[in-house]
């Protein structure tokens, strides 16, 4: 028998080996998992001389095994592959995911939160819209329903939130910029949807200081989620105008960057790094279909493994604690860049 104490679920995984969905599925329904894993579960158990709090258990189990995933938008693959990734967890841990767009709007973004009230969830995961959510009616939810943000923050709201560390997307794009060439410009749209823009924004005006340039903001007129068309439209503007003051763009997200690249195309506009390109193009995110445009994007990528997998453990977490945490849990996950031909 080992001396170290194991105080919970999910410090009983790692040292077990065995995944924290897996865990949570045995001692739900020890039936429910392979012979072979249930007797390595058990074998821990008896090395480690750990005993799960029975009641919190029992409890959970009088809740349904419903649990609700709420995206903002997912006709965005960004989007689409966060959940795919958060689905198959639940459906790993014996859960039945219920997954719910708020397609840009916020009637819908209300109505999904009303219809997971009814289907009485054990918790629900919430990217949500952003700027445009009525933040008193998702206060209202969480305080009712054991709730994790995810990829937005709103600040105080939910139990948790699991997301990227928006500083290290820009940091290492700008750097990496500022190395290779003319100091990049930064696109974005004047009326962002969703709240991680601003952060980028504000990392971008402080990197560029940083490297004692001056910090060029290019706002480009547009609501709503049809980034890629404003991001075209924007583009067009901008050349036509004079925006942009040195050869080097950098937009706020990849969705913006396939528009810019889509209005450089109609322009006759070579994009890429050689000495015969005309612009760079650089963005965040390492959207599903960023390595698929011409030229492929340079990007700073998301963790999406990893905003996934931490956001479904820290809400089996918030279920096993009975709905509440002692005070609200904030985990950021720095990005990596990849470097493509774009830039």
């Amino acid at each position: 028998m080992s001396d170290r104490k194991i105080r919970n679920m999910e410090e009983f995984a790692a040292v077990s080996g065995i995944s924290r969905p897996t865990v949570s599925k045995y001692f739900n329904d020890p039936d429910s998992v392979r012979q072979t894993t249930r007797a390595r579960i058990e074998a821990a158990l008896e090395q480690y001389d750990y005993r799960p709090n029975v009641y919190a258990i029992n409890q959970n189990r009088r809740l349904t095994k419903n649990l609700g995933i709420v995206v903002p938008y997912l006709a965005d693959p960004f989007f689409a592959e966060i959940a795919r990734n958060i689905e198959t967890l639940c459906i790993a841990a014996g859960f039945r995911p219920i997954l719910l767009s708020s397609h840009g709007e916020q009637s819908q973004e209300l109505d999904n939160l009303d219809s997971l009230r009814s289907l009485k969830p054990a918790g629900v995961l919430m990217a949500p819209l952003g700027r445009a959510s009525d933040k008193s009616a998702i206060e209202r939810f969480c305080e009712d329903v054991p709730t994790v943000l995810f990829d937005s923050n709103i600040e105080g709201m939910g139990e948790a939130f699991i997301g990227s560390d928006n500083a290290s997307f820009v940091n290492l794009t700008v750097d990496y910029l500022m190395r290779s060439g003319e100091p990049p410009c930064f696109l974005e749209m004047r009326t962002p949807a969703n709240p991680n823009a601003n952060k980028r924004r504000i990392a971008y005006i402080e990197a560029m200081k940083r490297h004692g340039q001056e910090p060029v903001v290019v706002g480009i007129e547009g609501d709503g989620w049809a980034f890629e068309e404003i991001g075209r439209q924007g583009t067009h503007a901008a050349i036509a105008a004079g925006d942009f003051t040195t050869n080097t763009i950098l937009c706020s997200n990849d969705r913006l960057a396939i528009g810019v690249l889509s209005a450089c195309y109609e322009r006759g506009l070579k994009v890429g790094r050689g000495a015969d390109c005309d612009l760079r193009v650089a963005s965040h995110d390492d959207h599903p279909f960023s390595r698929f445009t011409c030229p492929a994007l340079t990007t700073a990528a998301h963790d999406y493994t990893n905003v996934a997998g931490r956001s479904v453990e820290t809400l089996f977490e918030l279920i096993e604690s009975g709905g509440r945490f002692k005070t609200r849990r904030e985990t950021l996950f720095p990005a990596h860049l990849v470097v493509r031909a774009s830039a």
